[in-house]
């Protein structure tokens, strides 16, 4: 795995090896609206994934994840912040996202 000192930096890198879709929590499911897929946490593996600390700041804490889904022949990203989720994710996401690898 890389060592990025950035978020950015890790979304660039990510990016160059093809994890280019952009994923978002929607009704309780991973989103990507370029291409109009809902992930359950069956349908994706979790390959990378990238802690950041803010210096001065909790609130810049991030993690970055590397998503691959086998089922939809995709690789993605997707962002967040340490322990900031939607009200509407289900356990089973949460214990996915929690889990490493």
């Amino acid at each position: 795995m890389e060592n990025y000192q950035t978020v950015s930096e890790a979304l660039a890198g990510l990016k160059t090896r093809g994890f280019n879709l952009d994923f978002n929590l929607a009704n309780g499911v991973l989103h990507s609206s370029s291409e109009n897929i809902n992930l359950q946490p069956e349908d994706f593996t979790i390959t990378e994934l990238y802690r950041f600390e803010g210096m001065s700041d909790p609130g810049d804490n991030s993690v970055v994840y590397g998503i691959e889904s086998e089922k939809y022949h995709v690789k993605g990203v997707f962002v967040n912040g340490y322990g900031v989720y939607s009200d509407d994710i289900s356990e089973e996401l949460l214990k996915k996202l929690n889990t490493p690898g």
